[in-house]
């Protein structure tokens, strides 16, 4: 976890020449999501061995409760890429057969890993490889701040609801809205609002962990997903979080704008929460405390 820098300019930014995809003509294996929680994600298939599963340690991971933990794996050699299913509690099918043992991949092929995810082999050159990746985040990030966007948040808070309420494991949402942001916009314009929700996405990218969920929820609200952490651990991110913003400054022209961030705090199974919606009603419902307690503060 990386620190976030206390001063954000947007007057000095370098002469960067844009990155322009290249064709080198050479055909490499991919898996694309076709269904499942992040339609469209594209995973280049090594040479060698890759793990598909549920587990954070997996090379391709698949947020889908129906998916093992470490479900099937990838074997890629030459020009020959085999998949093994390992035993898995659904298993792994292609274009509808069921894997027993070994099966060899083809082009087009759809793997169908667990209930719902159904991936697509292929075979993409570099410019086919970085269409369908700008296609990909176009889709499921903000164009302004860059995190994630409301629709992404919303299916990953049901794929890891569906996992929490089976295991009855650590789940927390915490909504953050930025204190008297249209104070922002009429004093400085909304050209400095935009760099104030920029930077202020970008402390929060920063602030947590890469498995972490951090999106844009609506204008200055944020929302951030939390899977495996106790509350205390999540009531202190959020302490650390709201220190962050307000220590933030966003240097526009010659302006210097600071500002400050009240957080919401629902942590499942502390909430005894029977949906994924009563968890974000929680949430939502400990946001409008902190902001009629006095704002830039946490409360759950």
């Amino acid at each position: 976890m990386s620190d976030w820098e206390e001063e954000t300019s947007v007057t000095e930014q370098a002469d960067v020449e844009p990155l322009i995809a290249r064709d080198d003509g050479v055909q490499r294996a991919f898996l694309i999501v076709l269904a499942g929680g992040t339609v469209g994600e594209m995973f280049k298939v090594p040479d060698g061995e890759a793990m598909i599963g549920r587990s954070r340690k997996a090379d391709v991971c698949l947020i889908d409760d129906g998916v093992s933990r470490m479900h099937c794996r990838i074997l890629a050699s030459g020009d020959q890429v085999w998949i093994e299913d390992l035993d898995s509690r659904n298993g792994t099918l292609i274009n509808g057969d069921k894997v027993d043992g070994r099966a060899q991949l083809k082009d087009g092929d759809k793997i169908q890993v667990g209930r719902t995810t159904i991936l697509k082999f292929t075979y993409h050159d570099s410019l086919e490889q970085s269409f369908q990746q700008q296609m990909y985040e176009s889709a499921l990030r903000d164009g302004l701040t860059k995190v994630y966007n409301k629709r992404y948040f919303a299916e990953r808070m049901e794929s890891e609801w569906r996992f929490a309420a089976r295991h009855h494991a650590d789940l927390a949402i915490l909504f953050l809205d930025l204190d008297h942001f249209k104070l922002v916009n009429d004093r400085h314009g909304h050209l400095a609002g935009d760099a104030v929700l920029a930077a202020v996405a970008g402390a929060l990218a920063h602030g947590v962990r890469n498995e972490d969920v951090v999106a844009r929820y609506g204008g200055e609200e944020f929302a951030l997903l939390l899977r495996a952490t106790p509350p205390a651990a999540v009531r202190g991110t959020a302490e650390r979080l709201r220190r962050t913003i307000e220590a933030l400054a966003v240097v526009v022209g010659e302006e210097t704008i600071r500002v400050t961030v009240s957080i919401g705090v629902a942590c499942y199974p502390e909430v005894a929460a029977k949906t994924a919606e009563d968890l974000v009603a929680a949430a939502d419902q400990a946001l409008y405390r902190a902001k009629s307690d006095g704002r830039n503060r946490v409360s759950s």
